[in-house]
């Protein structure tokens, strides 16, 4: 595989997608001039393989990876169709397995079906039923306190299964994350320079492992804590939200970079 001046690792809602309706709209000419220069766009998204191969190629990336459900799983350039596979039966067996009364203050995606998943998320029905094609790991909604939160996340520690709190949802794997596939598929490209962008805590990884972050402003949730690289410019913040920032964001990297068309 050639190996690229640079690749771009970006997640999805709220950095490349629009918060509220999705649209990648206002990164159209960024996408463009990133495959003119030859720069891989690879996907790291909480989405699944199956809303994730559409979005591909809406975007037109051609035959790229994607990092799929928060880094828990691995789609590779070739692949159109994902099935739920056994580690996700592993994960809800491991689920099932802990205290009840803890089990039951989790509403998991698999235990929603697609009318409810569409409920919590804004999605359509046909995207909601998409979503809950899990492969690698389980979102979903906490209903108990903090404390109880706690126990919940030491119990499913001792199955084995780890849980972060990213954008809405918790969601559960076996504890790969977006940074640890980064270097899978940075290797593949001969290790080129790299740029990821966010804008979540489950973001902050893959920021804090390129080469070059991009922290996308969100203003429906709370700012993202000072990172390291920030006082040295290694990680900067857009002013602006979603897709708009996520090309303001590059277009002032390139620049740095004296990269031109």
């Amino acid at each position: 595989m050639t190996r690229p001046d640079l690749i771009v690792f970006s997640d999805l809602d709220g950095t490349l997608l629009d918060h509220d309706t999705y649209s990648f709209d206002a990164a159209k000419p960024m996408l463009i001039r990133l495959k003119h220069l030859g720069f891989p766009v690879v996907l790291a998204s909480s989405k699944t393989a199956p809303e994730m191969v559409p979005i591909r190629q809406a975007m037109a990336l051609g035959p790229v990876p994607m990092i799929c459900e928060n880094g828990a799983g691995l789609v590779d350039a070739d692949v159109q169709t994902v099935r739920t596979g056994p580690e996700y039966v592993r994960l809800r067996s491991g689920l099932d397995a802990i205290d009840a009364r803890l089990r039951a203050m989790f509403e998991g995606f698999g235990d929603m079906g697609a009318e409810r998943i569409a409920d919590v998320t804004g999605l359509t029905r046909q995207q909601a039923d998409l979503a809950g094609q899990r492969s690698f790991s389980e979102p979903g909604l906490w209903h108990g306190s903090a404390d109880q939160q706690d126990r919940f996340v030491d119990a499913l520690r001792g199955q084995g299964i780890a849980a972060r709190m990213g954008g809405r949802f918790l969601t559960l794997s076996f504890g790969a994350t977006k940074a640890d596939r980064m270097h899978n598929i940075a290797a593949d490209y001969q290790n080129p320079p790299s740029v990821a962008l966010g804008d979540a805590p489950n973001d902050l990884e893959m920021l804090n492992t390129a080469d070059y972050g991009i922290i996308i402003a969100n203003p429906h949730r709370p700012p993202l804590p000072e990172q390291p690289g920030e006082a040295q410019g290694r990680i900067c913040r857009t002013t602006q939200a979603g897709p708009a920032g996520w090309t303001e964001g590059l277009t002032a990297l390139l620049s740095k970079l004296n990269i031109e068309d």
